[in-house]
């Protein structure tokens, strides 16, 4: 995939240098070609979980870094584990996810290094206002249990949507119904009614909860920017279990040669420089009345990683 979006990157460039070149002047007489070209444009591809796409964060990161290290940046928005799947195949040359049990296999792999962190936000469960099961300001743990057992007797009135994709908030969906008591594969998947799998991102899977007056597992983050699109509401947003991290990481290049690995390492330098680190600790207060995430600068011990996983340059 990485080598036909490069080709086909190219294709358009030389196309237009040659339209530009055969120009010609109202003399009738080819503009000549210029003797100096500008520095050539490097491309770095991104594999990211969807909430960091559907907010709007990634577009507003983007543009700055293009223009300081003259390269375009594009984005493949997918669940964190179609994501990993890009970096596993050497598609891409950066990883964006929020799930640290795959991503630290995904390491011990040999496919990424240079894991760094770079923001937070949390996770809440959101339902309809009338709330029909009754969970708000619950433990997430308690509030997955009732939905369950009110969704089981009444799945016309209780339903739950999940994400379904084997993405980061997927991943933490099973984890709360494992520390809720249940096992996920015989206790909820193909349950009854009240369970969905969307197999959607998180956009449109709060889209599809609206819709159906149903309970979701969505991160703040992506529950603000479609705030003004659907009718659910937070009802439980307190618990430990719900802590959402974000990351990067390269493509390690003696693993995948094809990688951009220096521009990918400018990328993440990028990231956790102060400047993008106030960006994001900003990102949505405007729009929103509050942040979308907390930066990872000066939060190491609030997200339970070391400070050098926060700080410390790529060299």
């Amino acid at each position: 995939m990485k080598k036909s979006i490069l080709m086909l990157l190219a294709v358009v460039m030389v196309a237009a240098a040659i339209a530009a070149g055969c120009t010609g002047s109202s003399g009738g007489e080819a503009t000549p070609t210029p003797t100096t070209t500008p520095a050539e444009t490097r491309t770095l591809l991104i594999a990211t979980t969807t909430s960091l796409y559907d907010t709007g964060l990634l577009d507003a990161l983007k543009a700055p870094f293009e223009q300081e290290y003259n390269a375009k940046v594009d984005i493949i928005s997918a669940g964190t584990g179609t994501a990993l799947g890009y970096g596993e195949n050497g598609d891409v040359d950066v990883m964006m996810v929020h799930d640290r049990v795959r991503e630290d296999a995904f390491l011990a792999d040999g496919h990424g290094i240079d894991r760094r962190v770079i923001a937070y936000n949390f996770f809440v469960i959101v339902g309809p206002e009338s709330d029909p099961a009754g969970i708000k300001n619950m433990t997430p743990e308690e509030a997955f249990a009732t939905i369950r057992e009110k969704g089981l007797a009444d799945p016309a009135d209780v339903k739950f949507v999940s994400r379904g994709d084997n993405s980061g908030t997927h991943a933490k969906e099973k984890v709360i119904w494992k520390t809720a008591g249940f096992n996920y594969t015989t206790d909820i998947t193909n349950s009854g009614e009240w369970y969905i799998e969307a197999g959607t991102g998180m956009g449109a899977t709060l889209l599809i909860a609206d819709e159906k007056s149903a309970y979701t597992l969505s991160d703040i983050g992506t529950y603000l920017a479609y705030k003004d699109k659907i009718t659910l509401v937070p009802l439980v947003s307190e618990g430990d279990i719900l802590l959402n991290v974000y990351s990067v990481m390269r493509i390690n290049p003696e693993k995948h040669p094809g990688v951009n690995s220096s521009l990918a390492k400018d990328w993440i330098n990028y990231l956790i420089s102060p400047l993008t680190q106030k960006t994001i600790e900003e990102f949505g207060v405007d729009t929103y009345g509050e942040p979308l995430f907390f930066p990872a600068a000066g939060n190491w011990e609030t997200m339970g990683v070391n400070r050098s996983e926060v700080e410390d340059p790529v060299v």
